[in-house]
């Protein structure tokens, strides 16, 4: 598998003070069974779907306060020079929170966030090159930067990135389409102040396939999951936002069930 074109989302993990607890909600709600914790790496654990590696789970890092702030996915964008993303990241108005920092053989990480407060990651490819499954239940389908400070996102991200940006012409929502050689790759959603709580932070919403959306959201509330939005039908497939019991918050959709015509999609 060749690594993924720059830019492109390549892998996801979120940080659980509960890491059974982890294990025990997305194991049933998504599927996922899991690999040996590696200690050497803080027990950073995979997520396997059918065999393979379709995200990860790691528990807060030795003196790290892992309840000072609820768990939260984290996206990465794939790059070519993580050094080099980091200073056009800096160039750019955003912050970089931790590295460059080489993980073995696998790659080097970056964890960033854009002048609005949007947190992702980025990943120079070594050994690990991925998503090793996606678009199919139980793996990675969609992600979308969802934010109060839409402008910024919209000059930010292509200047990191070689984006392209494609506005879909729909009255109800300020969406864009973030695109890598003509291909869409990420989305970019303004947000209200009724669309978030005033405490929630600008993030990007990272969703996974199911087959059944709404028998998804049955398991995921009995196991104490929450449901925000949804689920609802769209052209794309039938979708909700929800949240698991250690507060992150994630998206479903069911992409075999879709409703309507796309969206004509316009130049930004």
């Amino acid at each position: 598998m060749a690594a993924l074109p720059e830019g492109t989302p390549c892998w996801a993990d979120a940080m659980f003070t509960d890491l059974e607890g982890a294990k025990a909600f997305y194991g049933d709600v998504l599927g996922w069974t899991f690999g040996e914790s590696t200690s050497e790496y803080g027990n950073y654990t995979q997520a396997y779907s059918d065999g393979k590696a379709v995200a990860a789970i790691v528990p807060p890092m030795p003196g790290q306060d892992g309840g000072s702030a609820p768990s939260a996915w984290c996206l990465y964008v794939a790059s070519p020079d993580a050094a080099a993303t980091a200073e056009k990241i800096r160039g750019n108005g955003g912050e970089v929170l931790m590295g460059p920092m080489q993980v073995g053989e696998f790659g080097t990480m970056v964890i960033a966030k854009d002048p609005g407060g949007v947190t992702f990651g980025v990943w120079q490819a070594g050994t690990h090159e991925g998503f090793e499954k996606q678009g199919a239940p139980g793996s990675y389908a969609w992600a979308e930067v969802m934010t109060r400070e839409a402008a910024k996102a919209d000059s930010f991200f292509p200047a990191v990135f070689p984006y392209t940006v494609k506005k879909m012409d729909t009255e109800q929502a300020d969406y864009k389409i973030f695109h890598v050689g003509g291909q869409p790759v990420l989305g970019r959603m303004a947000v209200g102040p009724d669309d978030l709580p005033p405490e929630a932070p600008s993030y990007v919403s990272v969703y996974f396939a199911v087959g059944d959306c709404d028998a998804t959201i049955d398991k995921l509330t009995v196991h104490g999951g929450q449901v925000f939005f949804g689920p609802m039908d769209s052209p794309f497939g039938r979708f909700a936002a929800v949240g698991d019991p250690q507060g992150a918050a994630f998206g479903i959709i069911d992409m075999g069930r879709t409703v309507g015509d796309k969206p004509v999609m316009a130049d930004a």
